[in-house]
């Protein structure tokens, strides 16, 4: 279980704490609770999202053999394009 800390206003937190004693369940569980009940009436709409991943980018890929990278590399140097200038 993951630990977290919640801000309630007081009237709520108060309520809470006496559904909790009533019914003789834990503040935590019963927020555990409502939170699954809130997730299964809300379920999410669309696809779960996963972690960030970095962009991939077609760039065309080399059209140039690798041994005869680094010449063409230092020709283009030596010999830039007029739209590079």
């Amino acid at each position: 279980m993951t630990r977290t800390q919640i801000q309630l206003p007081a009237e709520l937190h108060r309520r809470a704490k006496r559904f909790s004693a009533e019914r003789e369940i834990s503040l935590a569980e019963i927020t555990r609770r409502g939170i699954e009940l809130f997730l299964e009436r809300f379920p999410p709409s669309g696809p779960e999202k996963k972690g960030w991943e970095l962009p991939r980018i077609d760039g065309g890929g080399i059209q140039v053999p690798l041994g005869r990278l680094h010449e063409v590399t230092a020709e283009t140097e030596a010999h830039p394009s007029p739209r590079r200038r």
